[in-house]
């Protein structure tokens, strides 16, 4: 008699929503997963991020990136925030894999000029570019968030438990 696979998955409890509210609120850059219009293959990028006024997660790109012709091809795409510390078995910190639909941000407006002055607020450096016309911002409307939050403890979220709109 064959027993059924326990799931690896636990009940999302308080401690993963403030191990996942962290790990979101403290990224200041993550892996981006597209699709590769040309190939239709995986691609994975190191990007900057944010988080827009409500909490959702944006990045800013050139138009010059693969990843920003990705995007417009396809907009889904995977986020992965977190990394490892500087001691220990790197797969035993914790982080967190979001699945989302990108949207462009108009270049022009109220909407991209308070994007910019939070953007600006938490990534000083970018005062440099921030007006060059190949630059845009993504928002990325979340629909499933994956925690891995170190050896044995997975968990499976959604947005609202981000205190974000699905």
């Amino acid at each position: 008699m064959s027993k059924e696979p326990v799931s690896p998955i636990r009940t999302t409890d308080a401690e993963a929503l403030e191990t996942a509210r962290h790990l979101l609120a403290e990224a200041r850059h993550a892996a981006l997963g597209v699709i590769n219009p040309e190939t239709q293959g995986p691609m994975v990028t190191r990007v900057a991020i944010g988080l827009a006024e409500d909490g959702t997660p944006i990045t800013f790109v050139s138009d010059l990136s693969a990843h920003s012709r990705a995007l417009r091809a396809n907009p889904k795409a995977s986020l992965l925030i977190g990394e490892p510390g500087a001691k220990g078995d790197p797969l035993n910190h914790p982080r967190l894999t979001l699945l989302a639909t990108a949207e462009e941000v108009l270049r022009s407006g109220a909407e991209h000029d308070a994007l910019a002055r939070l953007w600006l607020r938490d990534h000083p450096k970018a005062k440099l570019y921030i007006g060059f016309g190949d630059f845009c911002f993504f928002r990325f409307r979340l629909s499933a968030i994956h925690l891995n939050g170190g050896f044995g403890k997975a968990y499976r979220l959604g947005p609202v438990d981000l205190g974000l709109r699905a």
